[in-house]
């Protein structure tokens, strides 16, 4: 592989990485701190006005960092990667341009007003703008996802004279089936992101001792919806996405499993080592047939290998996005679990005395974000080699005047500032969090 191209990978790669830690929480919180106002209307209950209004100053935070971080990751478009920006701009441009004019200052102007027009707008008309708030980000969301599944399935376009990609059909852009189940799994991660993130916060409160009123609020909201959505990751929405790659991407799902030799009645592997070499895996743990199941419904049906593909259109680091995907798969099922235990308690009336259930929920904070990482790995290093899919070539995208040196250079000056970005996010945060819901806590024994 090219050197210019490795840097200029590797320098997009952490860009939009460290960027996606702070959208996934926003969109996350939208639904669950309109809820939390919801109640609030219905119940005249101050405690539940309180608890929305400190996630809303957390959704702030990670608003104003997922700005910071992304508008340089736009940029990178122009920079890194012009030869893609010129060829399939006509398409993305679209997308990507709606996704800032409209549904960014829709989040970011009512986010304002439910930050600061509470007096004004009144009980009902400060609900409204957490809807709003909560559309927004929702909607922007449903851009990105867009244009991101329109370089994992391309339709809607032509090629223009000069060889570029132009938009044929606008709706058949915006509603590619591999965008809608793209997104309907993207965003039940999102949620589940804010919903252990809410549940931990709450677990903190209810073990440090204060606050514990807001604290079970947190938590029963939070293990709630974890588990909801939780499922909804696995089946429809995770299903739905697998039998799209399937259907489109048949290298790519024998990469993920790293099914070397197509068969009938191929098994599920649970865990092992691609040996790419060799081309098998090590120590499998697996379940006989259930791959040829659950991507076609008939146990012996024919799953293609990777030796049904000739090796240059094979996913290029097939280790890696084997375990990437396994990862996510595995915390996919270990947030069922215990979020499962956690409503059981919770229905019993003991999850808030239950300390041993509130350090695992606290201490399952970054597993969400380390998930969600995974699955997004998981999509972009399956893509490869191609950039767009059937279309353009990874390493035919990059912009070919950027030297290695000059990426080089870059990466570690985002590597800087996006340390001092992420000290500054987490001390925000941590003051926040020892502010808690009220200037004086609430406590219930």
């Amino acid at each position: 592989m090219d050197s210019a191209l490795l840097v200029h990978r590797i320098h997009f790669a952490f860009t939009i990485t460290f960027h996606y830690l702070f959208p996934q929480l926003t969109m996350g919180l939208a639904p669950l701190i309109v809820v939390l106002k919801t109640l609030a209307l219905r119940r005249q209950d101050e405690i539940y006005n309180q608890a929305a209004r400190f996630w809303a100053k957390i959704f702030a935070i990670n608003f104003l960092m997922g700005v910071v971080t992304g508008i340089p990751m736009e940029f990178q478009f122009g920079t890194n990667w012009s030869h893609f920006s010129r060829y399939a701009g006509g398409v993305i441009g679209q997308t990507l341009a709606m996704e800032g004019m409209f549904s960014f200052f829709l989040e970011s102007a009512f986010l304002g007003l439910f930050l600061y027009g509470e007096k004004r707008l009144g009980p009902r008309g400060h609900w409204w703008s957490a809807v709003a708030v909560f559309l927004g980000s929702w909607l922007s969301g449903y851009f990105i996802i867009a244009t991101d599944a329109w370089m994992q399935h391309p339709v809607g376009y032509f090629k223009a004279p000069d060889g570029s990609l132009q938009l044929s059909s606008f709706w058949a852009l915006l509603m590619n089936p591999w965008a809608l189940w793209q997104y309907a799994h993207n965003m039940s991660g999102a949620v589940i992101t804010g919903a252990i993130v809410m549940a931990a916060v709450g677990a903190f409160y209810l073990l440090w001792g204060k606050f514990e009123a807001h604290g079970r609020i947190f938590v029963r909201t939070g293990v709630i919806a974890g588990l909801i959505f939780s499922v909804l990751q696995l089946f429809p929405t995770g299903d739905g996405q697998g039998r799209m790659i399937a259907l489109h991407q048949p290298v790519t799902l024998a990469a993920m499993e790293a099914l070397f030799v197509g068969q009938s009645g191929a098994p599920l592997i649970i865990l092992g080592q691609p040996n790419v070499d060799e081309r098998k895996i090590d120590n499998p743990v697996e379940v006989p047939q259930a791959l040829s199941f659950l991507t076609y419904r008939a146990w012996k049906a024919n799953v293609q290998g990777l030796d049904s593909f000739p090796p240059d259109l094979w996913p290029q680091n097939i280790a890696l996005l084997y375990y990437s995907y396994h990862i996510m798969v595995g915390l996919g099922t270990f947030f069922i679990a215990i979020m499962l235990v956690a409503v059981f308690l919770l229905w019993r009336e003991k999850l808030f005395s239950a300390r041993w259930m509130l350090w695992i929920l606290l201490l399952a904070l970054p597993f969400p974000y380390i998930a969600n990482t995974a699955g997004w790995m998981t999509a972009e290093l399956g893509r490869q080699p191609w950039l767009v899919y059937g279309l353009m070539r990874t390493a035919d995208g990059y912009s070919k005047m950027v030297s290695a040196g000059n990426g080089m250079f870059t990466l570690l000056g985002f590597l800087g500032m996006y340390t001092v970005l992420g000290i500054l996010f987490l001390f925000l945060v941590q003051r926040e969090i020892d502010h808690g819901p009220t200037a004086t806590p609430i406590s219930q024994h």
